[in-house]
């Protein structure tokens, strides 16, 4: 039996890919920081679901910013679903949020989003989450 094969030579690029990807899911959700409070208005690129099938949904946004892009993390699906909330590509909104590091990216944890006059608290001012 030869084990000089290309699945053989794979093996050790998988296992790196796992080790990472485990690692990188094992990282402690990032928390609220009422002292890096900001308020942020943007168009909405594109909304992500995290993971995107099977468990229970996160929802990330990317948003256009003026002047650099930035991701804005919601809350879950089904809570937006509860409150009877859905955003879309192209929606203009602005939110208040903790400006937080996740790994080396900065992300907005939202706290109140507004889209065309409504108000939606997602968490309290102490940063706790509303669902």
């Amino acid at each position: 039996m030869k084990t000089s094969g290309p699945v053989f030579c794979l093996f050790p690029n998988i296992a790196a890919l796992l080790l990472l990807s485990t690692a990188a899911f094992a990282q402690a959700p990032p928390k609220y920081d009422p002292g890096t409070e900001t308020t942020v208005k943007g168009v909405i690129q594109e909304l992500k679901l995290v993971p995107p099938s099977g468990g229970k949904p996160i929802v990330y946004m990317a948003m256009k910013g003026n002047p650099d892009p930035f991701e804005v993390f919601l809350c879950p699906k089904k809570f937006l679903d509860d409150i009877g909330v859905a955003f879309k590509a192209d929606d203009q909104i602005e939110i208040i949020g903790s400006k937080v590091k996740q790994g080396s990216a900065d992300l907005i944890l939202a706290r109140e989003v507004t889209k065309s006059g409504d108000t939606f608290t997602l968490r309290f001012k102490d940063g706790k989450p509303a669902w």
